[in-house]
């Protein structure tokens, strides 16, 4: 027990004395870091002082020189300011001399002015009095004189002067007709359109003779049907297989012969299918129409932009004819035309190219629309928004002076389109008949001196004895001559009665 006792206390006395030991240990070698730490940041911190004295001398140094630089940079500035000084000051001395210089000059020269405008008035006075004597000693004033020598030379070169004058007027008349012929021909060779004059009747042809009384139907019922609805007359006669389809309007021709066509296929004729063929050949030609209008403007090379409405009625000119030449081919081909020649003249082509197209475009409706149809048209052409330029083609092409040089041009491509070989076949016995006629009944009523056609048949004047009507019968005549046309006459469009009154008196002063 008590040896246990003594180990447990030798251990403790040990542990004791080890840590007292480790202490030491420890603490002497704490002791010796810490000085060499102490040394090491001496050390450092005497490195620093020596690198901040050698820092401050090289920046001290710097400064100094940065210092003396400046110095002589503003010298040199000076130096080159005082040069610059002085090159100014001379300037200003060469100005100033100048300036002496062109004073002085000025000075001489009103000097001379003066002198000149004095010499001027002396030499003026001379010559008057100068001219005085002449005038004294020819017997002469300067007028008369003036006069006496220009009629002389008058009388001498006058002769040959207007000899001259004609030649070169014929030579220059020439040269443009020449010029004129070969841009013709140019444009004409460039356009070449197919023409087939087109009649006021169409056949329909029929698979046997016992159709006419089918079409007839009992009592006439049918065709009367057919010819209340279409608008036209249908003419049987003894042709064999054919029925004939009479009317001014194409629009209603066709009608009447697609429906009658639909009617033979089907073989059913009777009033209610007639309705149904009739309805549905209006609803074709419509699309028809519309087609055509749109085709017309592909021909034509214009582009979109135009309303649907205005091309509908465009494509109904297809169905539309004048003296039997088609009234859209011709259109098309006054666009072409005009377009060509535009192009050669340095004229606005687009202008001339939609305004020739649409220059008859009135002819689409002047069945329907009081007027002529180029005041129609215009008005037509601006109501869908186009242009005063080329809204004024309608009335251009009827116009002797067109007032623009794309309205002459139109002209011009009417007159080549509808004179051409073939274009419109009415003969000149008809058309005189038919000036004739009308003529004939404008002058009929009694008070009426003279009776004059103009504008191809589309317009009469009639002139009246003054002496025999008064105003309100003047009007009450103009009225029952309109009557009486309407009533006697078969024309297209619209034909003006132009009624004139003229009063005059002559008396003579003696």
């Amino acid at each position: 027990m008590n040896s246990i006792f003594t180990a447990f206390i030798s251990a403790i006395v040990s542990l004791a004395l080890g840590g007292v030991i480790g202490y030491l240990v420890r603490k002497n070698f704490v002791s010796k870091s810490l000085g060499q730490a102490e040394q090491k940041a001496e050390k450092i911190l005497a490195q620093a002082k020596d690198s901040e004295s050698t820092i401050l001398l090289e920046a001290k140094e710097k400064a100094i020189k940065i210092i003396d630089d400046a110095k002589n940079e503003e010298k040199e500035r000076r130096e080159e300011l005082k040069v610059a000084q002085t090159r100014l000051e001379q300037r200003e001395s060469k100005f100033d001399q100048k300036i002496l210089e062109l004073e002085e000059k000025q000075n001489t020269l009103t000097l001379k002015t003066k002198e000149l405008d004095e010499a001027k008035e002396r030499l003026s006075k001379t010559q008057e009095e100068q001219l005085q004597k002449l005038e004294t000693i020819a017997g002469f004033t300067r007028d008369k004189a003036e006069e006496v020598l220009l009629r002389h030379a008058e009388k001498i070169y006058k002769e040959s002067l207007l000899s001259r004058m004609k030649k070169l007027e014929e030579e220059n008349a020439l040269e443009l007709e020449k010029r004129a012929k070969d841009k013709l021909a140019q444009v004409i060779a460039r356009i070449v359109v197919s023409h087939a004059s087109e009649t006021t009747t169409t056949a329909v042809d029929i698979p046997s003779e016992d159709m006419k009384g089918r079409i007839i139907g009992k009592e006439g019922r049918n065709i009367r049907a057919i010819e209340l609805l279409t608008g036209c007359e249908l003419i049987i006669d003894d042709t064999p297989n054919v029925i004939t389809v009479s009317s001014f309007s194409p629009i209603r021709r066709h009608v009447a012969k697609r429906s009658l066509e639909a009617l033979i296929a089907d073989g059913r004729i009777q009033p209610s299918r007639i309705e149904d063929a009739i309805e549905s050949a209006k609803k074709n030609i419509a699309l028809e129409i519309k087609k055509a209008g749109e085709d017309a403007l592909y021909e034509a090379g214009i582009a979109s932009g135009i309303d649907p409405k205005l091309v509908q009625l465009l494509g109904r000119m297809k169905f539309r004819t004048s003296y039997g030449q088609n009234v859209l081919q011709h259109s098309i081909e006054v666009s072409l035309i005009a377009g060509a020649l535009a192009e050669e003249l340095k004229a606005d082509a687009q202008v001339c190219k939609i305004g020739g197209l649409f220059h008859d475009i009135g002819k689409a409706v002047d069945h329907e629309i009081k007027g002529g149809h180029p005041e129609i048209g215009y008005d037509i052409m601006k109501k869908f928004g186009l242009s005063e330029n080329i809204a004024y083609h309608s009335i251009a092409h009827h116009e002797d002076n067109p007032a623009t040089l794309e309205g002459h041009i139109c002209k011009i491509a009417d007159a080549i389109s509808g004179g051409r070989p073939g274009a419109r076949k009415d003969t000149l016995q008809n058309y005189i008949q038919r000036l004739q006629e009308l003529e004939s009944v404008a002058g009929s009523f009694e008070g009426i001196d003279k009776v004059f056609a103009i504008r191809a048949g589309r317009e009469v004047r009639v002139f009246v004895n003054p002496s025999q009507l008064d105003d309100i019968g003047a009007a009450k005549l103009a009225r029952d001559i309109a009557s009486k046309i309407e009533a006697e006459l078969n024309y297209p469009g619209e034909i003006k009665v132009t009624l004139i009154r003229e009063n005059r008196i002559t008396e003579f002063a003696r």
